[in-house]
């Protein structure tokens, strides 16, 4: 169980209204429990409203402004789901620009349904293998990316699943990952990107 234990490891929750409430609550309540210390990060100070299936779910404390967030501050990131959550965000230079730098950075990222709108924005999926909700499929392409329908998907750090019935297998490989740490690969090919500069 030692790559389970997530001890020190900073997970950032990037979320806004709309969030699908059971793909914030349930992976969070996984990274709590193996150690990680989590932060709900929103452009939206003190709470966001969840979203359960087909109407308006609890109100959710927001840790930190996303106007007060630096991505080197956390080892990695989860993008929750919701059609409104990503929707919002990738609207929003900020949230973008701190989803893309978490993952040039090599750090693990997780996200589940819709999330991956946020990948697509931030420009990230060109050339890696990604699951989503059926819908985004067609983005994702366009974008560079390989979709696939898979419960879950892993590519150097990056972890996608489809709906909230892949949450188990989610929250599983999420965990596996940011045990992992830094993909060395993904932070390499950044450095040589800016290099080339």
């Amino acid at each position: 169980m030692a790559n389970r234990n997530l001890a020190g490891k900073r997970v950032a929750i990037l979320a806004t209204d709309g969030v699908e409430q059971v793909e914030l609550i349930e992976p969070r309540k996984a990274l709590d429990d193996a150690g990680a210390v989590t932060t709900v990060i929103s452009p939206k100070g003190g709470s966001i409203k969840g979203w359960q299936h087909d109407h308006w779910g609890d109100e959710i404390p927001v840790d930190l402004a996303l106007a007060e967030a630096r991505a080197d501050e956390f080892d990695a990131l989860l993008l929750p789901g919701g059609v409104m959550n990503p929707d919002r965000l990738r609207t929003n230079r900020d949230a973008v620009a701190f989803v893309r730098d978490v993952f040039q950075a090599g750090r693990p990222v997780a996200a589940i349904c819709h999330g991956p709108w946020m990948l697509v924005e931030a420009g990230v999926v060109r050339d890696r293998t990604v699951t989503s909700w059926p819908s985004l499929q067609t983005d994702i392409r366009n974008a560079g990316g390989d979709w696939v329908d898979r419960e879950v998907v892993t590519d150097e750090g990056l972890v996608t699943s489809r709906k909230p019935d892949d949450i188990p297998a989610f929250n599983r490989k999420m965990i596996e990952e940011i045990a992992e740490g830094v993909h060395t690969s993904r932070a390499s090919a950044r450095a040589e990107e800016r290099a080339r500069m």
